[in-house]
């Protein structure tokens, strides 16, 4: 790719050589053109060209025939070659053209993921600065009971992995869309919100460019990986998790990029949380559900791994809608295993 990419950069650089040099050329041409034309006025009859000597025979039958066969082999030359060279670096100069296109979005999207007071629609406010590695949003919300409204925090979630749990169109979804209940409002003209097409296309390439670089495989690097677990160990030596499962389930590391609680569990994400895995965004997971959804252990496994997917059937009478996201590339097979088996003993 980098050497497509250079490619690119040199054929473009050696066209402009050559235009610079033809466009030149036809100037001092057009210029010594023009002088000696003007030397010529009051006298066309004395200079008219058919009444100048030219070469004779012998010089042009020789010298100029020789000459004008030279150019010739030299343009036939410059084409035999300008075009196979063409056709070899055009895939690269398309690449340099798509990598060029590719920063020019995530340049826009830059000035929309900023702060208000930068002049962008505040996207780093709520989700951590520009490199969204989570923060804090005011909310209001309203005690069902009480009706009392209050403001609390919300814990807006990390987004520099939200490539590796969900689809591009279900990134977009939630950008045009929003999140009921939550303080992600719809952005999306399609949804109410003031970005159009284009610009909700700039901030997903912008989101993209932030990405926590992946391993070889696709996958959260290891050391991320490590550091996910030794957090939850940590948690359950300390006593605050019974289980390593627990502790993966409710673990807020970079503000729930992991947490299966921030969708199941109500009032997690402002530091308030009633019954766990009780049902928020996401179905209530106790009382056995789960097991009923998902008979089987390995199928409930495949499907926290993948996600739900809009409209296709899963576990018994599951119906994706997409807002599950995908933990196969952010946690091990162990540890979506150990959160599997605290959700089925809820």
């Amino acid at each position: 790719m980098n050497l497509a990419v250079m490619l690119a950069d040199t054929t473009t650089t050696i066209a402009w050589v050559i235009l610079l040099v033809s466009v030149l050329g036809w100037v001092i041409y057009g210029l010594g053109n023009l002088r000696s034309s003007k030397r010529e006025i009051g006298a066309e009859i004395k200079l008219a060209a058919n009444r100048k000597p030219y070469y004779d025979d012998e010089r042009l039958e020789g010298e100029k025939i020789q000459r004008t066969q030279l150019i010739g082999l030299l343009c036939l030359a410059v084409t035999t070659i300008a075009l196979p060279l063409y056709w070899i670096l055009e895939p690269g100069r398309m690449v340099g053209a798509e990598k060029e296109f590719q920063h020019q979005f995530e340049t826009w999207g830059t000035g929309l993921f900023s702060t208000t007071a930068d002049g962008g629609y505040n996207c780093a406010g709520c989700h951590g600065g520009m490199k969204g590695g989570g923060g804090v949003a005011s909310y209001a919300i309203s005690d069902p009971k009480t009706g009392q409204v209050k403001q609390v925090n919300w814990k807006a979630p990390a987004i520099n992995t939200v490539f590796y749990r969900y689809s591009e169109e279900e990134v977009r979804f939630i950008l045009e869309y929003g999140r009921p209940f939550s303080p992600m409002s719809a952005w999306g003209l399609v949804g109410g919100g003031p970005m159009n097409e284009q610009q909700i296309q700039t901030v997903i390439e912008y989101v993209k460019s932030i990405e926590i670089p992946r391993d070889e495989n696709g996958k959260l690097p290891d050391e991320k990986q490590q550091e996910i677990q030794a957090e939850a160990e940590r948690l359950v030596k300390a006593g605050t998790y019974a289980s390593l499962g627990e502790a993966l389930f409710n673990l807020d590391l970079g503000s729930g990029n992991y947490s299966c609680a921030r969708c199941h569990t109500k009032g997690w994400s402002y530091g308030e949380p009633e019954i766990t895995g009780g049902g928020a965004f996401g179905p209530n997971l106790t009382g056995g559900s789960a097991v009923r959804q998902f008979p089987q252990r390995d199928e409930m496994i495949e499907f926290i791994k993948g996600g739900s997917e809009l409209g296709k059937r899963y576990g018994q009478q599951g119906q994706g809608s997409g807002r599950m996201p995908a933990f196969g590339l952010v946690l091990t097979d162990e540890q979506i295993g150990a959160v599997i088996d605290y959700v089925r003993g809820l």
